[in-house]
């Protein structure tokens, strides 16, 4: 199956829940951090995001994880990062202050993940459900596939 293509050609994807309040705030910190706009975004509801996951044998609904594709251009390959991997190596993609968020690496991974999947089961509870709203910075807009 080919994969659609996009506004990004290359570089690291993040696939993220957009309908949840927690992940749109996360989005946005990393959207601020990203001085070198390296990073892409799109919602796991999404057309490309749900091509992604279809051909990757992943969940299309019922998302408790986000999904961190390392290199767009390398995207029909089964190369990614689910939860507390791929939000540390989206992080680590950013630079900057990203740097040392992604240093919570040490930290063994199945108590990362206990964590991410405690977030994850409350997100709703917690965050809400997130309403749109414009952009801080409506270049950003750019760095979002459908």
């Amino acid at each position: 199956m080919s994969l659609p293509a996009s506004n990004a050609l290359s570089g690291p994807v993040l696939f993220f829940d957009g309908e949840c309040g927690l992940c749109n705030r996360i989005v946005r910190l990393l959207l601020r951090l990203d001085r070198r706009a390296v990073l892409q975004f799109a919602p796991l509801q999404g057309p490309t995001a749900q091509a992604y996951l279809r051909s990757h044998g992943l969940p299309t609904e019922d998302f408790d994880s986000l999904v961190f594709v390392p290199d767009w251009a390398r995207r029909e390959r089964p190369e990614f990062l689910l939860r507390t991997d791929g939000a540390l190596a989206a992080a680590r993609a950013v630079g900057g202050l990203g740097l040392a968020l992604a240093r919570a690496r040490v930290i063994p991974a199945r108590w990362r993940d206990a964590g991410y999947k405690l977030a994850a089961r409350y997100r709703y509870q917690i965050w809400g459900e997130w309403t749109p709203r414009p952009l801080a910075r409506p270049e950003w807009a750019t760095r979002f596939l459908r």
